[in-house]
């Protein structure tokens, strides 16, 4: 199935406790084509400035990325910066340089039009509107968003909402989203709005999926070394919807096995600055990790 992205490229300056890294390559479109690459192919379609050359986007030019939505414009590219507690848990932003992306008007090359699978990224919810405007006949459609639209455009994103199949937060944007601290009534209030399905992110205690089936939790995998959680969700919903791909079906089944997928990407990611981590991965790395989460979900008889 064509899957498609739309979101931001960036230049992320980050300190945490492991060190700091200066400028590397992120943006949550970024982090969702690299890890939906290890399963589908995947069309990204962002916007970058014209300071960033080629061997800045080296990371992105891998065999399962299209990059033909992927916009240049005269200025700079979008850049964050954000410093870690030392316990990883809370993150201040430093600064935010929207640069080009202020301008950022999404606009899918004909090519693009009949993806069957979509992705809105974490942007402004009128275009993430835009987008669905723009796409034929989606068979299914997810969305992230953030606590600024959630405050800042609510009734913006209550449209969207009323569009997606999917929807992709943390724990702490489904409760301020739904005005309800219960996370099970939460995600039950965010379901009346549109969306059949809604993931919750948990950070190191794992996701929760709730929609028609039973409730399945993934649990967040014992990790030796955490040194950056910049893009962990990105890559959790890259690796999901890079598995409905994959499968070719949206099933429960194929559902818990893609949340599955992206709990596993999510994990690589946050053991690198960036995507540092993700773009040295191999195949067998991703399939021996998918299994070790399976492993952790088991219960004999």
């Amino acid at each position: 199935m064509k899957l498609l992205v739309v979101g931001s490229v960036a230049l992320d300056t980050i300190e945490s406790p492991a060190g700091r890294a200066e400028e590397t390559l992120g943006g949550s479109a970024a982090f969702f084509a690299t890890a939906a690459s290890f399963f589908a192919p995947v069309s990204l379609v962002a916007v970058v400035g014209d300071d960033l050359d080629e061997a800045m986007l080296e990371p992105l030019h891998r065999e399962n990325i299209d990059l033909s939505g992927l916009h240049r414009a005269a200025g700079r590219t979008f850049r964050w910066a954000g410093r870690y507690s030392e316990d990883l848990l809370r993150r201040e932003t430093l600064f935010t340089e929207l640069g080009v992306f202020s301008h950022f008007r999404p606009s899918l090359p004909e090519s693009l039009r009949d993806a069957e699978l979509v992705f809105l990224g974490n942007i402004d919810p009128e275009l993430q509107a835009e987008v669905l405007g723009q796409v034929k006949d989606p068979a299914l459609v997810a969305a992230d968003t953030m606590n600024f639209w959630i405050a800042g455009k609510p009734r913006e994103l209550e449209r969207v909402l009323a569009r997606i199949h999917v929807l992709i937060i943390n724990d702490e944007e489904a409760r301020q989203l739904a005005r309800e601290h219960n996370l099970v009534r939460a995600v039950a209030r965010i379901r009346e709005l549109g969306p059949r399905t809604v993931i919750v992110k948990r950070g190191d205690s794992g996701a929760l999926m709730l929609g028609d089936d039973s409730p399945f939790v993934v649990p967040a995998l014992p990790l030796h070394d955490v040194v950056d959680p910049t893009g962990a969700g990105d890559s959790f919903a890259g690796g999901f919807m890079g598995e409905l791909a994959r499968a070719r079906q949206s099933g429960s089944g194929v559902m818990r096995r893609a949340a599955v997928a992206g709990a596993a990407l999510g994990s690589f990611c946050v053991e690198g600055f960036g995507m540092d981590r993700l773009v040295r991965l191999q195949w067998e790395d991703v399939s021996a990790r998918i299994g070790a989460l399976r492993d952790l979900m088991r219960v004999d008889d």
